[in-house]
């Protein structure tokens, strides 16, 4: 068994790269799946009054 990937031979190579790109469809086709049964919201907020939530009623200093 190596324990080195320069001295590996070139099954392992090959394994590793399989593996790899299982990984990558994997997670491609994970991320596909969740955006098309996402679903958009059918409310739509609309912008009301501006409100103020801070405020400082003291003397600005320069």
């Amino acid at each position: 068994m190596d324990h080195s990937l320069l001295a590996a031979s070139r099954t392992t190579h090959v394994k590793i790269v399989v593996v790899a790109l299982l990984g990558a469809i994997l997670v491609v086709s994970v991320g596909i799946a969740a955006h098309v049964s996402a679903t958009p919201s059918a409310a739509v907020l609309k912008a009301g009054q501006s409100v103020t939530y801070t405020g400082h009623n003291g003397t600005l200093a320069r």
